[in-house]
């Protein structure tokens, strides 16, 4: 195998790094090494230092350059050239730049002090101050909301739409998790949109002002293919490099996975996906016949600081000829729902109990006939056996 060069240092690097048998060089980006990304709620919670959330070192072939960015690719001359003025030849090059947070249009182009986004170590290891304000009610923000909240500061929640993780999670779902962020103190604003960044406040639509020492920007991500599209690759309509079932982009020597890429159309933004296309990708490189991407089954299982767990999987929403089973129970806050269509299950969403959830997800992901049992009993802890 021809030498590997690998752009980011994120989780899926670090998979795709450890997995393979051949010289590689990881210009990482970030000044330490790889770590859990999924994690960094409990790191800005205080729950846990940096050392816990860090991912096993690469082999001996590995030559890790954390700190170091890359700036271009000479695809002719196949260089990868980087902020410090070297440039690494390679045989195969790996784009596993991740996403870059969607900075909103509230302020004159340069963020006021105290606002960041929730995307790398070094954002949660930011004292937050006495009061916060988070911008976005998806996933990364609910999780950095419930992460400040159960750290001590006083914490508010905006969010532009009707509910929270609206892409998630069914509207009873929804309602529950806002109940437990409320219960840790965590005041929820929904259909609420920001006017302005202000230095030391938040400016609503209707100018009422949110005073905070930290504004938390989680209003998404998007693909970082800024070097991919620079060296002539070809991107989709995510905004994703474009990768066909052997992650190998429109240049036959350059790949991509992770959250940079686009599969079949989708850009995932998972860590599960990452890491599933950093397992197909290694055996694409060693050249085992038959090594193919097919896409990723979406999975949501969190563990949030307070502690709030949540798993969401398949379609949350039924469709005609659906059949929807939901379980809810208001005194000890939990909510369960799945959806089936005849014998198969097509997705489901589950708050504050997880116990079946082991048995829901594999039955889902291996698209098997469900038990001939009541609906009602796959919402039991063992998942009806």
């Amino acid at each position: 195998m021809a030498d590997v060069v690998i752009v980011g240092g994120g989780m899926a690097a670090a998979r795709l790094a450890r997995r393979i048998d051949a010289p590689t060089t990881v210009i990482a980006g970030e000044r330490g090494p790889a770590y859990n990304r999924v994690l960094l709620p409990g790191v800005l919670a205080g729950q846990y230092g940096p050392e816990v959330i860090a991912l096993p070192q690469p082999g001996e072939r590995v030559r890790w350059r954390a700190g170091v960015r890359a700036t271009a690719i000479d695809t002719a001359a196949r260089t990868v050239r980087c902020d410090d003025g070297s440039s690494e030849p390679y045989g195969t090059l790996v784009l596993a730049t991740g996403a870059a947070p969607v900075l909103p249009p509230l302020h004159d182009g340069v963020l006021p002090e105290g606002v960041r986004a929730f995307r790398t170590l070094d954002d949660a290891l930011a004292p937050p101050g006495a009061r916060a304000v988070v911008i976005g009610g998806g996933l990364s923000g609910v999780s950095a909301a419930a992460a400040l909240a159960v750290r001590g500061t006083e914490t508010v929640l905006v969010q532009q739409g009707e509910r929270l993780m609206e892409r998630q999670l069914d509207a009873g779902a929804s309602a529950v998790l806002r109940e437990r962020l409320t219960a840790l103190g965590v005041e929820v604003h929904t259909a609420c949109r920001v006017r302005r960044l202000l230095p030391g406040a938040v400016q609503l639509a209707d100018a009422y002002e949110l005073a905070a020492d930290t504004v938390i920007l989680a209003c998404g991500a998007l693909p970082l293919t800024g070097l991919a599209r620079d060296a002539g690759l070809r991107t989709g309509r995510t905004g994703g490099v474009v990768v066909d079932d052997r992650l190998r982009t429109s240049d036959p020597h350059i790949h991509a996975i992770g959250d940079c890429a686009e599969h079949a159309g989708r850009a995932y933004g998972l860590a599960s996906a990452a890491l599933e296309q950093a397992d197909v990708l290694a055996e694409v490189l060693a050249g085992r016949p038959g090594a193919a991407y097919r896409g990723s089954r979406p999975l949501y299982r969190l563990s949030l600081p307070g502690p709030i767990d949540l798993a969401a999987f398949g379609t949350t929403g039924a469709d005609p000829g659906d059949d929807t089973v939901r379980l809810a129970d208001a005194t000890r806050g939990t909510y369960r729902s799945l959806v089936v269509r005849g014998d198969r299950l097509r997705g489901g969403v589950l708050v504050g109990d997880l116990g079946a959830v082991g048995t829901l997800t594999r039955t889902w992901e291996a698209d098997e006939p469900l038990p001939a049992t009541p609906l009602l009993h796959l919402l039991t802890h063992d998942g009806g056996n």
